[in-house]
């Protein structure tokens, strides 16, 4: 999702003074470091998904713009500690053509385990496949559902389970407080459950980890800059089953976060990397924040 109004006027005033002094308000999670990536590159930014290798040594990002790249992770004493970009790459359309207009804003990134791509979207809200990051799109199924969403609120966080099926979680809570899960079984998109929202926060990104737990990466934001909440649940029978609250951070602790992808890093602790979108605004950073939890 993009901010793009003025109150962040007010806000590049107050998150200077904020942010520095702000502290995680942490549950299960270690906190490990910070890295803010930089490239003097017109295109750079906005960067709303990320999907780590298995290894923690490779990274696939996408921006809201349609641009896809994947890099090298350099690792020293727990933390990042550089980053070698690769090619970037320009997402089509099913036409050949680059994309534009409505379908831009791209959002949620899953990269399968033979090397599809698979691209959520909140312009037109739709689910798309890319067999490499150079091929034209392949459109799934649309639920009725999805032509509902409100601009720059639709499918923002996806996820791929064990089974190969999609989880697609738009960035909206209904009058109940309730977060939507769809799932893209057989060709046919269905709502298996929803979850609990509260606390102001809505769905940014969304994972699948070690043990087939399923994660839910949410944000909220004020004039004074974000929060960011990480839960889990193990599902049950399709079920969601014992959540966990992993972190939750005050006011200005981080960027914007909204990409996570979580892995096995080698000490056996399941590692949890995000990306911040800084709407391409001079006074926010793109910034990859990992936290580890020991089970």
């Amino acid at each position: 999702m993009r901010f793009c109004s003025a109150i962040q006027v007010t806000f590049a005033l107050v998150i200077a003074c904020g942010a520095a002094s702000a502290a995680a308000d942490n549950a299960r999670a270690q906190y490990l470091g910070s890295f803010t990536w930089q490239m003097d590159r017109p295109w750079f930014g906005g960067w709303s998904g990320i999907e780590m290798s298995a290894d923690g040594r490779q990274m696939t990002a996408i921006t809201d713009r349609g641009h896809l790249m994947s890099a090298r992770v350099r690792h020293e004493d727990d933390q990042i500690a550089a980053i070698q970009p690769g090619p970037i790459r320009r997402l089509k359309a099913s036409t050949g053509k680059y994309l534009t207009g409505s379908t831009l804003d791209s959002e949620g990134l899953v990269v399968s385990p033979d090397g599809q791509y698979f691209v959520s979207f909140e312009g037109v809200a739709r689910v798309a496949r890319y067999d490499t990051p150079t091929a034209t799109a392949t459109a799934l199924p649309r639920a009725s559902d999805f032509r509902r969403f409100e601009n720059n609120r639709a499918l923002e966080a996806l996820a791929m389970d064990e089974s190969g099926y999609l989880f697609a979680v738009p960035e909206i809570a209904d009058d109940a407080d309730e977060i939507t899960v769809f799932v893209l079984k057989k060709g046919a998109w269905s709502i298996p459950f929803t979850l609990d929202g509260g606390g102001g926060f809505l769905p940014v990104g969304a994972d699948f980890g070690p043990g087939g737990r399923f994660y839910l990466l949410e944000r909220s934001w004020n004039i004074f800059g974000f929060r960011t909440r990480l839960r889990r649940w193990t599902l049950v029978d399709g079920r969601p089953q014992q959540e966990e609250l992993l972190v939750k951070t005050r006011t200005g602790t981080h960027d914007n976060l909204e990409g996570v992808s979580i892995w096995a890093d080698p000490q056996g602790r399941t590692r949890i990397t995000m990306i911040s979108d800084d709407n391409y605004m001079f006074f926010q950073r793109t910034e990859l924040v990992e936290y580890a939890v020991t089970e």
